[in-house]
């Protein structure tokens, strides 16, 4: 998920974008955004939009199209585009029929919303808030009236008797309903009240000099937030005023409040009702437009990882039923499922292919068996009377021959018997490559196998540097010790020769070999290095070295290496050849099954 989201970040940041334009103009028809509501700004906020759509749907078009042509015409397998294809189709037609039906189910309701019966109402409740208000207001004109006409009357009675006053303001409260009754005089100082006096608080100045020579009530329309009041100058008083106030219900007064600002919204949307579905088409459309680019991107990934694994098997199973036993399916990372199949796929393959090998080899050195055993037995034949024959001729004819003579005679007789012995030993290697016995399987040492053929063949050259490098004092192996003992002589006897072939040409460098054994739980590794002269005279043809009767040297039969393989492939292994720029690498890789293991 992480990773998608960073190869997309582009059309997701655009696309966060363009929502959020379309939001912003939305809130601006219903003139709730920081942007003035006015014809010019919805004018470029919807060119806006428009713009960022095209260009969204632009990026999200290039990127499905680089997606197909990267993960599905890439792999070529017509059931991934098929699958492409129903997966988008699936999401994109109930997206786009999901989208219609939303667009027009906000239209009807939006519709519904501007209805004559819910204008009726939303009217009549502003209009039954406001009239309450308005009442409240209104009888405390008639309350004050009555409030100094029963002052005025008692004027006699109350004398300036503040206890009397207080008294008799209280009781008006309570017969008139009001809340506070303040007698005040022309500077709005207190002289007597219903109320504490520090609940008292002053009639605004205009107030005031509006009944300083009118004897007529006067409502204050302009007075606190939650409060009806009124003053009025009392005539049987110099200097005097009565102050009524009367609280309003703070529920009505909110109600109101909210009225007002709902019915002024609700008059802004009727307004702009063609641009808010246009807006809010908008929004739907980018949303749904990123959530099909999701889907499909997801459909795209999941199927190409999918399809790809079976495609790749298809074209391996192609090849190997083809006979190319070489072919490896990718191990692409993909379900666990498939990662499993892909492996034990190509685990099949080896041994499919290392079977094969096998197969060959043990055919190739029958043949090569069956035509040694015939030329050993044809060339052994006639061996014995030549060699009969020339000593029959040395002794007739020696002393026949002048003293002159005798030595060139000699001479011829023993090149004869040298190309005789080198004959022999010819039908000597072929003879132990015809009857190589199979191997009987014992555990044995190989580090000691080795330890025994390096001390033997560092007596051949004691100026080569023969390292022995070890992490295991005993590596036991299920193996025929005479014949494992003869792959490793062979092969460090080579590298002692290509060594010493080098040094004739040039004497400038150290001569060494470095050999090294390895094991892990399901094989045992043989490396040996050298600086010799390597494989440099037979570049294209390092396979072929291990060809029966293929060699490179002058005196060679091409019979040891098909022996050290054919010992190998017998011991479930494989030898493998590296040219390598100083010299030569040879690996020996032995498989370990249930029946052959190591211990150490």
């Amino acid at each position: 998920m992480l990773d998608f989201l960073k190869k997309n970040i582009f059309i997701i940041i655009l696309s966060s974008i363009t929502l959020f334009i379309g939001f912003l103009t939305f809130l601006t028809f219903i003139d709730r955004s920081f942007i003035e509501l006015n014809q010019k700004n919805l004018q470029y906020l919807l060119i806006l939009n428009i713009f960022l759509l095209v260009f969204l749907f632009f990026f999200i078009f290039i990127e499905i199209k680089k997606s197909i042509k990267t993960d599905i015409d890439k792999d070529g397998l017509s059931s991934n585009k098929r699958y492409i294809t129903y997966f988008s189709l699936f999401t994109l037609i109930p997206s786009i029929l999901i989208s219609i039906f939303s667009l027009f189910l906000f239209s009807f309701a939006l519709e519904k919303y501007f209805d004559k019966k819910v204008t009726t109402v939303v009217n009549n409740s502003y209009e039954l808030a406001k009239s309450y208000v308005e009442e409240v207001r209104n009888k405390i004109e008639a309350d004050i009236i009555l409030i100094a006409f029963d002052t005025n009357k008692s004027a006699n009675f109350l004398n300036d008797n503040s206890n009397e006053y207080i008294r008799f303001l209280k009781t008006q409260k309570l017969i008139r309903g009001v809340d506070e009754i303040h007698i005040i005089d022309k500077d709005k100082k207190l002289l007597y009240s219903s109320e504490d006096i520090n609940s008292y608080i002053p009639p605004i100045d205009k107030a005031l000099n509006l009944v300083l020579e009118d004897d007529r009530p006067l409502k204050i329309i302009n007075a606190p937030a939650n409060i009806s009041a009124a003053i009025m100058r009392l005539q049987s008083f110099e200097n005097r005023f009565i102050y009524v106030v009367k609280f309003l219900d703070k529920d009505i007064s909110n109600y109101l409040s909210e009225s007002q600002e709902a019915i002024s919204f609700y008059y802004t949307v009727e307004e702009r009702s063609t641009g808010i579905k246009v807006s809010f088409a908008l929004i739907y459309i980018i949303i749904v437009t990123l959530l099909l680019f999701i889907s499909i991107t997801i459909a795209i990934r999941f199927s190409s990882r999918f399809f790809r694994s079976i495609n790749n098997l298809i074209l391996a199973s192609s090849a190997i039923g083809q006979g190319n036993l070489n072919t490896k399916v990718p191990e692409l990372k993909t379900d666990k499922d498939m990662e499993i199949l892909n492996r034990n796929f190509n685990l099949m393959t080896d041994q499919l292919k290392n079977q094969q090998e096998r197969l060959l080899i043990n055919e190739r050195h029958e043949a090569w068996e069956n035509l040694a055993r015939k030329l050993a037995h044809e060339i052994k034949n006639p061996l014995t009377p030549i060699q009969l024959t020339i000593d029959r001729i040395k002794n007739k004819y020696l002393n026949q021959i002048s003293t002159d003579d005798k030595n060139n005679f000699n001479e011829n007789l023993k090149i004869i018997n040298n190309q005789i012995k080198q004959i022999e030993n010819l039908v000597n290697e072929f003879s132990d490559f015809a009857r190589m016995p199979k191997p009987i399987l014992k555990d044995n040492d190989l580090v000691s196998i080795l330890n025994d053929n390096i001390k033997l063949l560092s007596q051949m050259d004691k100026t080569i540097n023969i390292n022995f490098i070890k992490k295991n004092d005993k590596v036991l192996f299920n193996c025929d010790k005479e014949q494992i003992g003869r792959v490793f002589f062979n092969l460090i006897k080579n590298s002692i020769e290509s060594i010493q072939q080098k040094y004739e040409k040039n004497t400038d460098f150290e001569k060494k070999i470095s050999i090294e054994i390895l094991r892990n739980n399901d094989h045992i590794k043989f490396i040996l290095i050298d600086n010799g002269i390597g494989f440099s005279e037979i570049k294209g043809k390092i396979k072929d070295i291990l060809n029966p009767y293929f060699t490179t040297k002058k005196n060679g039969t091409g019979l040891g290496l098909s022996i050290v393989n054919k010992i190998i492939n017998d011991h479930k292994g494989k030898l493998s050849f590296f040219s390598i720029p100083e010299g030569a690498k040879i690996e020996i890789n032995f498989i370990l099954d249930g029946n052959r293991n190591f211990n150490s």
